[in-house]
């Protein structure tokens, strides 16, 4: 059985070693902001992918989390996007994580 305390800590010092390019260049931190907090829902139980899946305990994290990935989605297509629309994706990615970190390791 893999520790629980591992996991939470190389998502740690992930999230650590994105800040910089968050605070420098947000948009181009958008998809790896997306593949860390998709590997830590996962690992936590929930299903990023799965339309139904916003129906758990806590449908806010799915929701934050879709919300900065269609941001994330938009930029990586090489769309439009006005200066305002990034922020909040960092800020609810950011949000994901927070909650993310503080839960226990699943049974």
């Amino acid at each position: 059985m893999v520790e629980p305390g591992l996991d939470l800590h190389e998502w740690q010092t992930e999230w650590e070693a994105l800040e910089p390019l968050v605070e420098d260049s947000p948009r181009e931190a958008l998809p790896e902001l997306d593949d860390l907090l998709e590997r830590m829902l996962t690992a936590r139980g929930f299903a990023p992918d799965d339309p139904v899946a916003a129906e758990g305990d806590e449908p806010e994290v799915l929701a934050n989390f879709r919300a900065a990935r269609e941001i994330t989605r938009l930029a990586e297509s090489g769309a439009e996007l006005s200066p305002g629309d990034i922020p909040p994706a960092i800020e609810d990615y950011r949000e994901v994580y927070r909650i993310l970190t503080k839960q226990r390791a699943p049974p």
